[in-house]
């Protein structure tokens, strides 16, 4: 019977007591994750400073004239340079650091690569959001103070999420109400002058943006990080924990893909198409990897199907593994991805494909065929593990003849030993893995098994009458596959639906500030039809009614009956309330939709630290004279639906009072309509 590769020696894991602050949110976890993620928000700032010294280095250069003051910049540009490239190297040992990352199990297994998450600045959006209710909606935004800090510590909570599934649960949370957030607060054609940033999660370098977008595509990098390292924390040394590693990792890629098809024209580097690709690979290569893990895991008996099946799992591994580092050695992919990651895909590729060689050899020569042994069978295994068979053999032949079994699975044993030896040799190479021993360990047990069983079996005519052993062809019980992320299984409140309904209260709609009408209802009839729901319409209005003399039009949204909230009510349950008041005079509360479609200058503006090529101005001016003009005698009497006076009305938002038009909770619950609508759209402006 062969060595098991991962013994079986399950631990239990002990329980963490960890006291959340929100559901998913662990800020005062001192672990070596959460203190290696302290280390990557130093060194992003370390890394900052030196990219601006750099650019301030290389424009000085640019402009001086002087040869001394130019001899003593370059001087100074070097030891930049210098300083840079160490720190950057030192972030990438942070990326490399696994052992942190791994369960608490003692395993016997090569470690599994996890993502770093994110890190970003805090982000003010009082200021902002009130100005934009105040002006927008035309209510009064103290109301919506606290909305605004939830929607502050949900943020501040999604930095430093708890590695589990509640983690996950709050990262997309957050996701999903950037989406409403999106929707009531940022118009297509206006920047609201809140600035994102969010530091590069392989090289440190920071990137800025008002458009909410970075924000969004950043939470699911963070998402997709998270995921990869719950997978390599879970215990390997159990089938549980084996199929959680891999429902994770698959997950990490169905989110990092996910990321990569939604949002096209990403700032960062981290989250561009070509590194995503790389990345979702990646997380797939991991996910087969624990997957032949947990067919080894009860122990590979020495039995000759079990052998085929364990040598073919171990070929598609080292298959996944060589794509893997094939696009990582691809620029500009290349210049960007940490050696370190490069080499153990190197690594792992030579390793597992030494594997599947041992376990072919060792098929062919522990196992010769008997009477009774179903021949048929054993026949067309053997014929599905090459692509093809050594020049003069066949499959049948081969089984039945012992010379052929054993100069075979010698010739499997000399190319497994050469591939431990290249796998063992990379390893050295590189300073970081140097430092990984259990890499090591494995490396070197597996090398000394190849090399034992081929002694045991050497002859002094071997090198004269090798065969040269075939390839063995990768045909896994189970391919690892993108798991798309589901979003529909979060619930989330929209922090801010007491502006009303989203298909109608949203950033780009504009409609004329909430206006009172006093009218009567006299013997039943209001003069007006209704129609819609949530918010109402009037429909149908007699132009002799009493509403209609007071000022009300078709078309005009209801928002509140005598003080009580309307935007979330039914056309049932606002003939209701009105008819309610009798021959009562009503005070009734309605807004009117205006023209959306007037033009308007539209800016947007990235800015990333050290990467130049990635600053955009996009100015869409208009086409005709007239129609600017036209827009400014609108601006001027519209003034509480002026997009560019926001920062002017900072000091005013706190005294200005605008009349309230009843806010009470909505009654009845309704489902928001999904932000996700605006992705497709939104994201090649990305």
């Amino acid at each position: 019977m062969t060595d098991a590769l991962l013994p079986a020696a399950p631990q239990r894991l002990e329980k963490e007591s960890d006291d959340y602050f929100r559901k998913g949110c662990n800020p005062l976890a001192q672990t070596g994750r959460s203190k290696l993620q302290n280390q990557r928000a130093v060194l992003n700032q370390q890394i900052l400073k030196a990219v601006r010294m750099r650019t301030g280095a290389e424009n000085l250069l640019k402009v001086a004239t002087n040869q001394k003051v130019r001899e003593q910049v370059r001087l100074e540009l070097s030891f930049v340079n210098s300083d840079l490239q160490m720190l950057k190297e030192e972030l990438e040992g942070l990326n490399i650091s696994v052992g942190v990352y791994q369960g608490t199990e003692e395993a016997f297994a090569i470690p599994l690569i996890p993502l770093g998450l994110k890190e970003t600045k805090e982000v003010d959006f009082s200021i902002v959001l009130k100005d934009f209710i105040l002006e927008h909606y035309s209510e009064d935004s103290y109301l919506y103070e606290d909305d605004i800090a939830d929607l502050m510590d949900l943020r501040q909570a999604c930095r430093t999420p708890s590695r589990d599934e509640a983690g996950v649960e709050l990262l997309m949370s957050y996701f999903i109400q950037l989406g409403f957030v999106e929707s009531r607060f940022f118009p297509p054609t206006h920047h609201m002058g809140l600035l994102f940033t969010w530091y590069d999660s392989l090289t440190g370098v920071p990137v800025s943006q008002q458009n909410l977008l970075l924000e969004k595509a950043s939470i699911l990098f963070n998402m997709g990080a998270l995921y990869t390292q719950i997978g390599t924390r879970c215990n390997r040394q159990t089938q549980t924990g084996l199929e959680s590693a891999v429902d994770a990792f698959q997950r990490a890629a169905g989110v990092l893909n996910y990321l990569k098809e939604t949002f096209t024209h990403t700032p960062s580097y981290d989250m561009s198409p070509a590194m995503l690709s790389v990345l979702v690979k990646m997380m797939l290569a991991q996910a087969q990897e624990s997957m032949f893990e947990k067919v080894c895991l009860p122990g590979i008996q020495n039995e000759f199907f079990m052998l085929v099946k364990v040598a073919q799992e171990a070929a598609k591994v080292a298959e996944v593994y060589r794509q893997l580092h094939a696009a990582m050695s691809q620029e500009p992919v290349k210049e960007n991805i940490p050696y370190s990651w490069a080499s153990v895909a190197y690594v792992k590729a030579h390793h597992y494909v030494a594997l599947a060689h041992y376990f072919a050899a060792t098929l062919l020569i522990d196992h010769q065929l008997k009477p009774g042994a179903d021949v048929d069978h054993q026949e067309k295994c053997l014929s599905q593990l090459y692509d093809r068979m050594p020049e003069g053999m066949t499959p049948l032949a081969t089984l039945k003849n012992h010379g052929q079994r054993m100069l075979l699975g010698k010739g499997h044993l000399h190319r497994a030993i050469g591939f431990h030896e290249e796998s063992l040799r990379e390893a050295n190479l590189c300073k970081k893995l140097r430092d990984i021993q259990v890499l090591r360990d494995v490396l070197c047990a597996a090398h000394q098994r190849t090399q034992l069983k081929y002694n045991q079996h050497r002859e002094d005519d071997d090198l004269l009458n090798l065969v040269a052993a075939p390839n063995v062809l990768a045909k896994p019980e189970r391919e690892a596959e993108i798991t798309s992320p589901q979003f529909s299984k979060v619930t989330v409140t929209d922090f801010f639906q007491k502006l009303g309904p989203l298909s109608v209260f949203s950033a780009n709609k504009r409609w004329t500030p909430p206006r009172g009408i006093h009218f009567t209802v006299e013997e039943g009839d209001l003069g007006f039809t209704l129609r819609g729901n949530a918010p109402v319409q009037v429909h149908f209005l007699d132009p002799r009614c009493s509403a209609s003399l007071a000022g009300t039009k078709e078309g005009d949204y209801i928002v509140s009956i005598q003080g009580i909230d309307c935007k979330w009510l039914t056309v049932g349950e606002v003939m209701k309330l009105l008819k309610s008041f009798g021959g009562e005079h009503v005070e009734m509360k309605i807004v009117s939709l205006l023209d959306s479609t007037s033009s308007m200058h539209n800016k947007c503006a990235t800015y990333s630290v050290g990467m130049q090529k990635t600053y955009s101005m996009i100015c869409l001016s208009m086409d005709d004279d007239d129609k600017t003009d036209k827009a400014k005698k609108i601006s001027k009497k519209l003034s509480f639906l002026s997009w560019g006076t926001s920062k002017n009305r900072q000091k005013s938002a706190s005294t200005l009072y605008l009349p309230s038009v009843g806010l009470a909770r909505p009654q009845t619950k309704k489902k928001l309509p999904t932000p996700f609508s605006l992705l497709n759209s939104d994201s090649s402006l990305y």
